[in-house]
C-alpha cells in the first residue's frame, strides 16, 4: 500500500529530526549542528552528527547516514511505509493512501516489474546486436566475459540517446519515472535515465527487475559507476544484487561472499563460486545482513583490504553478535582483486574464500605482518596498535586468546598486555574521532585541505555555490566531483547525494553535517593559491617541453607575483581576484 508524496513530504517536513533523535541518544548543541553518541553502534566519544536545518543525519564512526524516516526505519527495523506512518503519528499528520485496497498495490507493482523487465531486455537486446555496442562489447570480452556470462546476468548496454529507451517503452511517463528508467528534464521532457553505459541489472531474491547498475568504458566521461535512484521498487540499503542467483548455494555451501562490484560478483561465479553478492553502490548495512541469514550464518567480505581494515569494527561485532553471524574477510595477494584472480587463477580465489580468516584475525594479522619486528621498538609499536584492534571485540575471552598470540609474536609478556588492556590502551575509542564536529575548523585544517573546506563552507551556507570558483580549481578527485554534483542539483544536497557516486554520496553525507569555523575569506585566498600553484608547476613544464620556452616568460612572472603577494601574514586580496578570476577564464578554454 502507498502514501501519497505529498504527505510524505509533509511528515518528512514536520518530524524535528533532533528530537526524533534525542529519543534514542542524547544530542548537545555544538556550533550549528547537534552531536552525539551514535545509536547504531557502541562508542564513548561522539562521532555522531545531525544537521536540523537539512534534516540529515551522519555518523563518523560508522558512516550511518539519512535523514529522519531512515533513521526510524533502522532503529525500528520496519519497512518505508512503517516508518513514515509512526512519524505521521507523531506529528498529527492524517495520511492518505494511493490504493484502497493491498490487491490494486500489488498490481501496481506487478506492472512496474513488468516495465523493468521489458527494460532489461530491450537494454540486453542493444548490447548483443547493436552497431552503436561494438566498444561495449569488445570492453566486455577484454574483462573475460563470454557470451553465456552476458546472457546469463542478462547485461545490456544504454546507447547515447536522450530518449530512445523512454519512447521504446511505450509505458505511462509516471511508471517510467516510478520505475528510476527516465525523467524529466529541464526542457520539460522525457529522458532516460542511463546513456553510454553498461549496465547490469539488479534483480530482488524472486529474481524480478527492480534497478540498474551502469558502468561507463573507460575512456567516456562522468563516474565509473552510475546506479539506479532509490524508486518504488528499489532500496539500495537492502537489495544485494545477483542474490536470486546466489542463494541456492550459499544454503548449499553455509556461505555468503559479499563483493563491492557486480564484476567481482561474476568473477566468482566464473571461478565456481556463485555465492557471491554485492551491494547496490552503497556501504553495507545489517538490513543486507537480515537478507543473508536467511540462507546462511557465515559471510565472507570481499572488499579492498584497506576498506575492510577499516570497517567500524563496533558496527560489525555488534551485527555478528545480533544476528548471530560469523564474518570472515578474504585475503588476496596485494595488488589483486576478485574479478582478475578470476580470469587468472581460479583456484587461488577458491582457496582464499576457504580459508578466509575471522574479521579480527585479519585486522590483527595485517598489524603485525606490516610491523618491523626486528628490535624491541618495532615489537613494541606493532604490540601496541594489534591491542587497539583486539581491545574493540566484546567478548573476554576472543580478546585473551588474540591477547596471546600478540604476545608470542612481540615477545611480550601476556600479562603486561593484559594489564594495558585493563587500563584502557584497549582500542583508542576515547581518543576523538577523526573530522568529528569538536575537531573542525581552524587554519591549521584549511591549510591541510583547502578543497574539503570550500564544500564545507558551500554545505553550511557560509559559501554562496560557484562564486568565482570554477570545477576545475579543486584538485582532481572526490571534493571536485562532490561540488560538480552540487552545481547539478542547484545546491540541493539530498539530490546531491541520491545522484553521486557512492564515494561522492559519502562525503556530500559526511561535511553536510561537519560544520565549519574558518573565515570564508581566508579559505577563499588558500583555494587561490593552491590552484594558482598547481597551474603554475603545469606552466613551467609545458615550458620546459617547448620550442620557445621564453615565450611562457611573462605569464609566469605575472602567475609568480600573484601568489607571492598571497603569501605572508597580509595577503593581498586584490592579487586573489585577479588570480580567480585568470583561473576560472583559463579553467573555462580548456574545458
Amino acid at each position: 500500500m502507498g502514501i501519497v508524496d505529498e504527505d510524505v513530504v509533509s511528515v518528512r517536513r514536520a518530524s524535528d529530526i533532533v528530537e526524533v533523535i534525542s529519543g534514542y541518544t542524547q544530542l548537545k548543541k555544538v556550533g550549528s549542528r547537534w552531536a552525539g553518541l551514535c545509536p547504531f553502534h557502541q562508542e564513548k566519544s561522539p562521532s555522531f552528527s545531525v544537521n536540523a536545518e537539512e534534516g540529515l543525519y551522519y555518523c563518523f564512526g560508522c558512516r550511518a547516514s539519512g535523514d529522519v524516516i531512515t533513521f526510524i526505519r533502522a532503529q525500528e527495523h520496519t519497512d518505508f511505509v512503517g516508518a513514515v506512518e509512526r512519524l505521521a503519528e507523531r506529528t498529527g499528520i492524517t495520511l492518505r493512501y494511493t490504493e484502497a485496497v493491498q490487491g490494486e498495490s500489488r498490481k501496481r507493482a506487478a506492472r512496474l516489474h513488468d516495465i523493468m523487465d521489458a527494460a532489461v531486455d530491450w537494454y540486453h537486446d542493444r548490447l548483443k546486436t547493436s552497431p552503436d555496442a561494438a566498444t561495449a562489447r569488445g570492453y566486455l570480452r577484454s574483462r573475460g566475459f563470454d557470451s553465456d556470462q552476458v546472457t546469463q546476468f542478462r547485461v545490456g548496454w544504454a546507447p547515447d540517446s536522450w530518449d530512445e529507451m523512454c519512447r521504446a517503452m511505450k509505458a505511462p511517463q509516471q511508471d517510467l519515472i516510478d520505475c528510476g528508467l527516465g525523467f524529466v528534464n529541464k526542457a520539460n521532457r522525457m529522458q532516460d535515465f542511463f546513456r553510454s553505459r553498461i549496465l547490469f541489472p539488479i534483480l530482488d531474491d524472486q529474481g524480478r527487475a527492480v534497478a540498474f547498475g551502469g558502468r561507463k568504458l573507460p575512456d567516456a566521461d562522468g563516474p565509473k559507476y552510475q546506479n539506479s535512484r532509490e524508486n518504488v521498487l528499489y532500496n539500495k540499503s537492502r537489495t544485494l544484487y545477483a542474490l536470486n542467483w546466489a542463494k541456492a548455494d550459499m544454503v548449499r555451501h553455509d556461505q555468503a561472499v559479499i563483493c563491492e562490484g557486480y564484476t567481482d560478483v561474476i568473477g566468482f561465479h566464473r571461478a565456481g563460486i556463485p555465492r557471491a553478492v554485492a551491494t547496490c553502490g552503497t556501504a553495507l548495512t545489517e538490513d543486507h545482513l537480515r537478507q543473508l541469514k536467511r540462507f546462511t550464518n557465515r559471510v565472507v567480505l570481499a572488499y579492498d583490504a584497506d576498506e575492510a581494515g577499516q570497517t567500524a569494527a563496533e558496527r560489525m561485532y555488534a551485527w555478528e553478535a545480533a544476528l548471530e553471524l560469523a564474518v570472515s574477510v578474504l585475503r588476496l595477494p596485494a595488488g589483486t582483486d576478485p574479478d582478475e584472480l578470476a580470469r587468472t587463477d581460479p583456484d587461488a580465489l577458491a582457496a582464499a574464500v576457504a580459508d578466509a580468516p575471522p574479521f579480527l584475525k585479519f585486522r590483527v594479522d595485517r598489524v603485525l605482518l606490516s610491523a618491523d619486528l626486528s628490535n624491541a621498538e618495532g615489537r613494541a609499536r606493532a604490540a601496541s596498535a594489534a591491542l587497539s584492534a583486539v581491545g574493540e571485540h566484546p567478548d573476554p575471552l576472543v580478546r585473551d586468546q588474540y591477547l596471546m598470540e600478540v604476545a608470542d609474536v612481540c615477545r611480550i609478556d601476556v600479562e603486561r598486555l593484559r594489564e594495558q588492556l585493563r587500563n584502557g590502551g584497549n582500542s583508542g575509542v576515547d581518543r576523538p574521532v577523526p573530522n568529528q564536529p569538536s575537531d573542525i575548523g581552524g587554519l591549521d585544517r584549511v591549510r591541510d585541505d583547502v578543497d574539503t573546506e570550500v564544500l564545507r563552507l558551500m554545505l553550511s551556507g557560509r559559501f554562496a555555490l560557484g562564486l568565482t570558483i570554477h570545477p576545475r580549481m579543486f584538485r582532481d578527485g572526490p571534493v571536485r566531483r562532490a561540488y560538480q554534483a552540487l552545481q547539478r542539483a542547484d545546491g540541493d544536497v539530498r539530490l546531491a547525494i541520491s545522484d553521486g557516486e557512492p564515494v561522492v554520496a559519502d562525503l556530500l553525507a559526511r561535511l553536510s553535517v561537519d560544520d565549519s569555523t574558518a573565515e570564508p575569506d581566508e579559505v577563499l585566498t588558500r583555494l587561490a593559491q593552491a590552484a594558482g600553484l598547481r597551474r603554475l608547476r603545469g606552466l613551467e613544464a609545458q615550458a620546459r617541453r617547448a620550442d620557445d620556452p621564453l615565450e611562457f616568460g611573462p605569464l609566469l612572472s605575472w602567475l609568480k607575483l600573484r601568489l607571492d603577494a598571497l603569501g605572508g601574514d597580509e595577503p593581498s586580496m586584490d592579487a586573489r581576484d585577479d588570480l580567480l578570476a585568470w583561473l576560472e577564464e583559463e579553467a573555462e578554454v580548456v574545458a
